[in-house]
């Protein structure tokens, strides 16, 4: 699912000694490697506690339009009777600012899991929209397929709000919480709240979030193991 901590571009040191440079557009395409201790979605873990490696690749453009795919490796499919070990991540959408300090964002999310064999597929396609006020994004994802191999889940919803505060030296603070909907199915919907510590060093950015949900006991679980506990995350992540 779609990327969980966000990297930092890195300014060149042998263009800021450029004076003529200073104003040039920045490149619009850009790459992002990482790993993380455990992969967590929407508060619920994606590779059974265990490490993943992630990476992925963005296009902006000036007029606002983006587009992208991100990739990581994943246990829950194998572990829910298919197989496959891959996520992969494609979207696009627009985003501009509508008001001084006011910025919408709207697009849509595909979620590919490359031979999964589950019924129904776990393959998931999302529309979405958010706005960001300061340092608040408010932003709802709406399933217009079955959500993640839950049968007869389409039109279910996520809503979320995360706040982002710059405490300086390249340290920031992210707390979020958010509220998974699954159509036809309330036994599986749930709460997840993290807070996420990060520190941006030239473009390599060390994480490490507190997550955890209010999912019942036994709704998500996979190899005997709780996927929806609380647990803390350590991430590296680089862009280029």
């Amino acid at each position: 699912m779609k990327k969980t901590l966000l990297a930092l571009l890195a300014a060149s040191a042998a263009f800021t000694a450029l004076p003529a440079l200073a104003d040039e557009a920045p490149d619009p395409l850009s790459f992002n490697l990482g790993a993380v201790t455990e992969y967590r979605y929407r508060g619920i873990a994606q590779s059974r506690l265990k490490p993943a490696l992630q990476g992925g690749a963005d296009y902006a453009a000036a007029n606002g339009f983006y587009i992208g795919t991100w990739a990581s490796t994943i246990k829950w499919v194998k572990d829910g009777g298919g197989d496959g070990n891959l996520e992969v991540d494609v979207y696009g959408g627009y985003k501009t600012e509508v008001a001084p300090g006011v910025t919408v964002d709207v697009g849509l999310l595909q979620y590919l899991y490359p031979s999964n064999k589950l019924n129904p597929s776990a393959n998931t396609l999302e529309v979405y929209g958010a706005v960001t006020f300061g340092v608040v994004t408010a932003k709802y994802s709406h399933s217009t397929s079955n959500l993640f191999g839950f049968a007869d889940s389409k039109g279910s919803g996520y809503l979320d709000v995360t706040a982002t505060f710059d405490l300086g030296n390249g340290l920031s603070l992210a707390p979020h919480i958010g509220h998974q909907t699954v159509k036809h199915n309330s036994a599986v919907s749930y709460t997840d709240y993290s807070i996420t510590l990060a520190k941006d060093f030239s473009g390599l950015v060390l994480s490490g979030a507190l997550v955890g949900t209010d999912a019942k006991k036994g709704a998500y679980v996979g190899a005997g193991k709780d996927l929806a506990k609380t647990t803390f995350v350590v991430g590296l992540k680089k862009t280029f």
